[in-house]
């Protein structure tokens, strides 16, 4: 059992360009922080409702304090920083509830465990977080280990640009299954309960208490066989029912939910009656499990954009053997899953494609059938609801101000979302794309 190495996260946040409101002093305000003292109004050609899918038009938003403190108000308040943003679309900063911010899959992943530190990881975590939260990802659920625990902290306390971050910590797995690394001599990179490694319901509850300790805010779990590691054959279940109940139920008594990593029939459907929130992948889906779904409320994560952008060469045989023959399988799980009405949240596993390129997941699941709006709320209200988050995900008053805004109307042409113009978060502008220049870049 190895001892985890303490990392210090440090960065140096870029300074924006300015962003050109009238008054010099607000102009200076800007530069350095990325927000202004006193109300800011926001306006724009249009605004979603997701939750009612009714479209706005010459909308205004006003934020204050990190918050969103009026909504098409009657009178709007005098303020220094009155920002027309024209011809867009305002939408809630986007959630994405699968991502790897610590790393991108390359011909070296599956030896960077040993080759590299963790100092990698935290290099990586910043890098690719700014990339995201500049896509319009305000939010993601990582699954990243320390790295990403104490890189929220770092965006909660404002000291760099990134998505806010619900992490994981370290996922909990079996020994020598998908969340055990695999493939090394004896000795070389041995787990335990730290790194989430864990047999039978006594140590996979101790493993539970360890990664919350530490900061874990949500408990992944491999619950079958994956892709992208050394073990096989992929889909087959790893934790049993017992096993996984009673992870569930101590992540429970914390007020913390439980994600499962699962791709075959027999471990999704351990992992639904289980009680887990949400099934990661679910390339296999009866209708059995389905229905259990739709009854228990667990909530499907696709990430189904993956199969076109992972790089097939990069991977080791064994590897991508088993990614071809899972991954076309993916998509005829989430069409079905569409068509039946599987509660379904936004999720990528961004890292095993690039950073950044995260809202090509949306044009996957109306190719499928998703209406554009149903597709828009998997990113925002269904994926506030899965991540317990019920201050971000809708544009209210007394919620988040973490606004973007898209060209056109997403409702029309959802390849819009990949073109984000101008991203907001808790107040703070990190985005502002003005005749094809940003304005105000604060990311990387």
């Amino acid at each position: 059992m190895r001892t985890p190495t303490t990392v210090t996260l440090a960065v140096a946040l870029v300074a924006p360009a300015a962003l050109s409101p009238t008054n010099p002093v607000a102009a200076q305000e800007m530069m350095h922080t990325g927000m202004y003292d006193g109300p800011t109004v926001l306006r724009a050609a249009r605004m979603l409702d997701v939750e009612t899918g009714q479209m706005h038009t010459d909308a205004v938003l006003v934020v204050e304090d990190g918050v969103i403190t009026a909504v098409n108000p009657e009178t709007v308040p005098h303020s220094m920083h009155d920002m027309d943003l024209g011809d867009v679309t305002l939408l809630p900063g986007f959630i994405d509830a699968h991502t790897h911010l610590a790393g991108q899959i390359s011909a070296t992943s599956f030896t960077d465990a040993v080759t590299r530190t963790e100092a990698y990881g935290a290099y990586n975590a910043v890098l690719y977080g700014g990339r995201t939260v500049r896509a319009g990802f305000t939010t993601v659920r990582d699954y990243g280990g320390d790295v990403t625990v104490e890189l929220g902290h770092a965006v909660e306390r404002g000291d760099i640009v990134g998505p806010r971050v619900v992490p994981s910590r370290n996922a909990l797995g079996i020994t020598g299954g998908h969340c055990d690394v695999t493939g090394f001599a004896p000795g070389v990179r041995e787990g335990g309960i730290e790194e989430g490694v864990a047999d039978g319901p006594w140590e996979v509850v101790e493993a539970v208490r360890y990664q919350i300790k530490h900061g874990a805010k949500v408990i992944k779990t491999c619950a079958t066989a994956g892709v992208l590691s050394m073990e096989g054959p992929v889909g087959a279940q790893q934790y049993t029912l017992e096993e996984m109940t009673a992870m569930v139920e101590e992540a429970a008594r914390h007020g913390i939910k439980v994600a499962a990593h699962a791709h075959g029939p027999e471990g999704i459907m351990a992992a639904v009656q289980a009680g887990v929130a949400s099934i990661e992948h679910g390339s296999v889906l009866t209708d059995e499990i389905m229905d259990l779904m739709i009854e228990k409320g667990t909530y499907l994560v696709p990430t189904t954009f993956l199969a076109d952008r992972i790089d097939f060469d990069a991977l080791p045989p064994l590897v991508r053997g088993k990614a071809e023959q899972i991954l076309p399988v993916m998509r005829v799980s989430l069409q079905r899953a569409i068509e039946r009405g599987v509660p379904i949240a936004f999720g990528t596993d961004a890292g095993v494609y690039p950073h950044g390129e995260n809202a090509g997941e949306f044009g996957i699941y109306v190719q499928l059938g998703m209406s554009e709006l149903d597709a828009l709320r998997t990113a925002t209200i269904h994926a506030a609801d899965l991540l317990a988050t019920p201050d971000r995900g809708r544009l209210a008053e007394g919620l988040l101000a973490d606004i973007i805004a898209v060209p056109g109307n997403p409702l029309d042409d959802i390849e819009v979302t990949k073109d984000v113009r101008f991203v907001m978060q808790g107040g703070r502008v990190i985005k502002h794309v003005m005749g094809g220049r940003d304005m105000h870049s604060m990311g990387h």
